[in-house]
């Protein structure tokens, strides 16, 4: 599932159609274009238009386009891709398919000469969505850019930690295997409520997050955990062996250690 280190492995590969001209514009789901775009206002608006800049927040990837143009944002739900000129960021996405099927294309941009070339989603289950100038200070900061203030202000709720995390009107970026592999290195429970943190526990759980989020962004993905191998029927926890247990935690199904996480 793209999380913010799938999403960050995109922008890093969009980042090759800048300074690229946008010659068509290829919609041909409907219901994937968001927030009353058609696939001939997006033609109208980003038509001639050059991607000046590619950027990142949370979940989010937006490309700036010259002139007045529109900045155009691309969310990618549970499933989708990136490709640009035919070459993925991510060749394997957990929780997807990820064959190469050209029928799974919601959207595209076709560049003009000399580079030429395209910009694709490849989304299987319809579950992200294009949209142009998108509302982005409904996000909150940046998981990677968190600082402690922020972090304490996002926890002053009564609902369950990881729902709190999950949030992306209060933290964007962090996903479901994200969050788990946050509070387990944390030692928090994910059911907890959230503003029942210590100063001393959310000083360690803004720390964690902040190093779990740069590791799964090293590593290449939100996969990547040191409790992903675990996270499944029978797994014990890494750290001491004790059986891992599944609950439904803020609607996501959650994996956690009854002996560490309190």
């Amino acid at each position: 599932m793209p999380e913010l280190a799938e999403v960050d492995a995109y922008r890093r590969l969009a980042e090759e159609v800048v300074g690229r001209t946008v010659a068509a514009v290829v919609a041909p789901d409907a219901w994937y274009l968001k927030r009353g775009l058609t696939a001939a206002g997006a033609e109208a608006e980003l038509t001639g238009r050059t991607v000046t800049s590619v950027r990142r927040t949370g979940k989010l990837l937006l490309l700036e386009t010259s002139g007045d143009g529109p900045v155009l944002g691309l969310r990618f739900g549970m499933s989708g891709r990136l490709l640009v000129d035919g070459h993925a960021a991510v060749d394997n996405l957990m929780y997807a398919s990820n064959r190469e099927l050209e029928r799974w294309d919601r959207f595209a941009l076709v560049f003009a000469p000399p580079r030429g070339g395209d910009l694709r989603m490849r989304d299987s289950r319809r579950l992200g969505g294009v949209e142009l100038d998108p509302a982005e200070a409904r996000l909150g900061p940046d998981a990677l850019a968190i600082g402690p203030a922020a972090l304490a202000a996002l926890l002053e709720s009564g609902a369950p930690l990881k729902a709190r995390l999950m949030d992306q009107a209060r933290l964007a970026g962090v996903g479901n295997l994200a969050a788990d592999e946050i509070l387990w290195r944390a030692g928090l429970d994910p059911a907890r409520p959230a503003r029942s943190l210590s100063p001393a526990e959310r000083r360690r759980l803004h720390r964690h997050l902040r190093a779990a989020m740069a590791d799964l962004l090293a590593r290449g993905g939100s996969h990547t955990g040191d409790l992903m191998p675990a996270r499944q029927p029978g797994g014990v926890c890494p750290k001491d062996g004790t059986p891992l247990v599944r609950r439904t935690v803020g609607g996501r199904t959650t994996w956690s250690c009854p002996t560490h996480q309190h």
